[in-house]
């Protein structure tokens, strides 16, 4: 039965036909080789009840808070006062592409639209000061998978509806790795920077006068992330109704910085019906699979099955890592979430894990494979930023935070209350 669902799976995948689409046709050809009864007939309520799932209100909320502020210009300041403060670290403004892409990751919850953003702003930069145009593509590729983890993360809450597990302990918990990840992120620019320094060229100094005129700059998208997140754990707001809270202050903002017309409103819904119209097809497929999956017993064998094999919970945990990156190769983020959480997730609350942890580590994992090829998606989007050369250039230069995202993992793996501490904290 598992060789089937994954042959049937890859052969779907490789007929490149849409993401949402092969998780249904998975879902009926399973039911229809090991079911006795019709489970297509679910197919209609399984779709209702998943697009009644409240939690789920606020993936098209931070989608749209997200658009909003990418056409505000609030991003475009943000990395102008950015550069000023840590253009002068070794390696100059692939520290800046990090730290921005983090910070508007932290209001768009989104790694397509991090990446796209911060990319957009950051390749003329690359070309005026002569930087290792390598490196700085991974720096940007890289930065935008922060949007993956760093809360508020759209996966998170797929996340969460998919392994049930609360969203405000998802955020704490992704907060202190996210912040981590950045700097191991800027880490490894340093350290390759000073073993290459012409791979670093430093853009303009600029003064300390300069440098605290920025700071006003970097107030709004920290003030939407502090009313966002701050609400929820305020007790003032869910984890949806914050996400309404953040799209009314980016119209604020974006009216405030007189940006707010008819074409920018028209861009920024049309933006967020296709991301979301995407996102929740792929969803309701998942739930179809999942329900199908169960019915058929195919998730009470693995799990029967993993234990059977004698392996340690470590064991266990490292072959799942394993699984998770290769399969990311082949996958974009999001549908391997939701194609295997719904599987996996048991597995490890079964050898003893706690599933807030593992959701941490489900989401770096993710991160990995939307920069490894030859399937990265971050790499196809910094590649259509700057619209000229080889993908592989930007293949190449995300490998130093390939092995970042490792090291971090195995950190996490290694130390678990690096993630749970702040969450059994509060």
């Amino acid at each position: 039965m598992l060789a089937t669902t994954l042959i049937l799976l890859l052969v779907l995948f490789a007929l490149s036909i849409p993401v949402a689409a092969a998780l249904g046709l998975l879902g009926v050809s399973l039911s229809a080789i090991f079911s006795s009864f019709p489970l297509h007939r679910a197919i209609g309520e399984i779709s209702w009840s998943a697009s009644q799932e409240f939690l789920l209100v606020a993936v098209p909320l931070y989608v749209f808070m997200g658009e909003l502020l990418m056409r505000s210009g609030v991003a475009e300041r943000m990395y102008a006062a950015i550069i000023k403060w840590l253009g002068w670290l070794p390696g100059g403004l692939m520290h800046s592409n990090v730290a921005s892409s983090a910070m508007f990751a932290a209001t768009s919850g989104s790694s397509v639209a991090t990446a796209a953003t911060i990319g957009t702003l950051a390749m003329p930069e690359q070309k005026k000061y002569g930087y290792n145009e390598r490196l700085f593509l991974g720096s940007l590729a890289a930065g935008g998978t922060l949007g993956i983890l760093i809360p508020p993360s759209i996966n998170m809450i797929v996340y969460g509806v998919l392994a049930e597990a609360s969203i405000p302990k998802l955020y704490l918990a992704a907060f202190i790795p996210g912040l981590v990840l950045a700097l191991t992120f800027m880490g490894a620019i340093a350290i390759a920077c000073i073993i290459k320094p012409s791979w670093g060229a430093r853009g303009a100094s600029f003064t300390w006068r300069e440098k605290i005129s920025a700071l006003p700059d970097l107030v709004p998208p920290l003030g939407i992330f502090i009313l966002v997140i701050g609400s929820i754990y305020a007790g003032w707001a869910t984890a949806s109704e914050s996400a309404a809270l953040g799209v009314i202050a980016a119209l604020g903002l974006t009216a405030y910085k007189k940006r707010l017309n008819l074409n920018v409103l028209q861009a920024a819904v049309e933006g967020t019906f296709r991301i979301t119209g995407m996102t929740m097809l792929i969803v309701v497929g998942a739930f179809f699979l999942n329900f199908v999956l169960s019915s058929i017993g195919l998730t009470g064998q693995l799990v029967q099955f993993i234990q059977q094999l004698g392996w340690s919970p470590l064991g266990t945990i490292l072959a799942i890592c394993v699984f998770y990156i290769i399969l990311g190769c082949f996958m974009d983020a999001f549908s391997v979430m939701v194609v295997t959480a719904p599987v996996i997730v048991p597995i490890v609350v079964a050898i003893g894990y706690d599933p807030i942890w593992f959701g941490v580590i489900m989401m770096l994992l993710t991160e990995t494979g939307m920069i490894t090829p030859p399937f990265g998606f971050n790499l196809f989007v910094i590649q259509s930023v700057r619209q000229k050369g080889a993908i592989s250039d930007v293949a190449y230069g995300s490998l130093p935070f390939v092995v970042a995202l490792l090291l971090v993992i195995g950190v996490l793996i290694a130390f678990p209350g690096i993630a749970l501490w702040l969450p059994s904290f509060l």
